[in-house]
């Protein structure tokens, strides 16, 4: 290998898969997947990977989905290349060809086996609302906002009655391409500290807005229009109609997948630290 971290005369033939965990700020992109205008992530990670890789056409495979103005801080993705690189080489290249505001975090060559959304355990997400009486600045972009107290320990309660498997039609956009509503969720955690509050969810699988729609219900909770049992009522009646209107999507974070340990890659990253709670 020369010192650029590209194999010399001996390099092997056939085509390698390659993992990447990237973190991005979503405010200026129209979501992850590929559009026509290419002002996608999925569009400048590609571009950067065929910059980096002299001209080679790359397609990656994502293991979830986000929508416009959601942010990532561990998305993984697979590719196939004919480029061969060390693990690093692969990190510091591709950044050179991104936006700021998106950035490989780590690199894994891994068996063909290997599959970023077929592969994956869990999905995590975090959502973070700001409760003030004045807007955002620093957090701009960053942070849900809403302009009332919260009564957090009433938005607590109701998010632990959805815990478990489930009919989510309720909480699930139009626009849905899942196959089922039916999804496991395995943790709702919430916390606060000052006017920051957090909710954490995994679960097996999300539909289309159901995070940000359950934000949505839990807000009403919080600012006391409904019980924390109403929840409960809003899953079982299998209908988006009797749901709260969609939350924002500033606040919302895609942490991540959870993948089988034999698989060898990170769990997190440094982006995870830039999340308050």
């Amino acid at each position: 290998m020369n010192p650029t971290g590209a194999f010399a005369d001996t390099e092997p033939t056939g085509s390698q898969r390659i993992a990447l965990g990237v973190a991005y700020q979503g405010s200026a992109y129209f979501g992850w997947q590929s559009q026509a205008d290419g002002n996608t992530v999925q569009d400048k990670l590609q571009l950067a990977l065929g910059q980096f890789t002299a001209g080679e056409s790359i397609g990656t495979v994502c293991a979830g989905r986000t929508d416009s103005g959601v942010h990532g801080l561990m998305q993984v993705v697979h590719f196939d290349s004919h480029t061969y690189r060390d693990e690093a080489s692969w990190v510091r290249g591709t950044n050179r060809y991104l936006p700021k505001d998106i950035a490989v975090q780590w690199a894994r060559v891994v068996p063909k086996t290997f599959h970023a959304r077929g592969s994956a355990l869990t999905r995590r997400y975090a959502y973070i609302v700001m409760a003030d009486g004045v807007r955002p600045c620093l957090d701009v972009d960053r942070v849900g906002w809403i302009h009332h107290p919260l009564q957090t320990a009433h938005m607590a309660t109701a998010a632990q009655y959805l815990l478990g498997e489930h009919d989510f039609s309720s909480f699930r956009a139009a626009q849905c391409q899942s196959p089922s509503p039916v999804k496991t969720l395995l943790r709702a955690d919430l916390t606060h500290m000052g006017a920051y509050i957090r909710l954490d969810v995994e679960g097996n699988a999300f539909l289309h807005h159901m995070i940000r729609n359950i934000m949505g219900c839990l807000i009403d909770i919080g600012l006391g229009r409904r019980s924390p049992e109403w929840i409960q009522e809003v899953l079982a009646a299998r209908n988006r109609n009797a749901a709260s209107p969609t939350f924002s999507p500033s606040g919302l974070y895609f942490l991540g997948p959870t993948y089988d340990a034999h698989w060898g890659l990170p769990e997190r990253t440094p982006a995870f630290d830039s999340l308050p709670l």
